[in-house]
């Protein structure tokens, strides 16, 4: 497995989460991009955020901007998305990703993914 994702789980409304890529050593470079995307139950996967591995310039869709945080642990080969303030709507599979080339938020240009893990925002 190249990318397992971890930390999903039934969180209230308002609460907190952080989710967990683990990166198999070889997949990862300078220039790489490690992204979240998620499907909410029935609709299509979207984009959340994403950073360079190098240099941990990040982007956020508008959706999540202000809420979620993504950093890297360049030790570890880990990506982490900080989920604060969540709301019922962010209910969905979250999905990490790696993007060797520039920076995009189309799930075309990401070539390898992980498993997904469940998150669910109850009311």
């Amino acid at each position: 497995v190249q990318l397992q994702a971890s930390g999903g789980g039934l969180v209230q409304a308002g609460g907190s989460l952080r989710l967990s890529c683990a990166a198999a050593s070889g997949i990862i470079f300078n220039s790489s991009y490690l992204g979240w995307f998620r499907q909410p139950p029935g609709k299509e996967r979207e984009f959340v955020a994403a950073i360079r591995w190098s240099g941990g310039m990040t982007y956020y869709s508008e959706s999540v901007e202000g809420r979620f945080t993504i950093s890297r642990n360049g030790a570890e080969n880990t990506v982490y998305l900080q989920m604060n303030s969540l709301k019922p709507e962010d209910t969905a599979v979250y999905y990490c990703a790696a993007n060797r080339g520039g920076p995009s938020r189309r799930m075309a240009d990401f070539d390898s993914w992980g498993q997904g893990t469940l998150v669910t925002v109850s009311s």
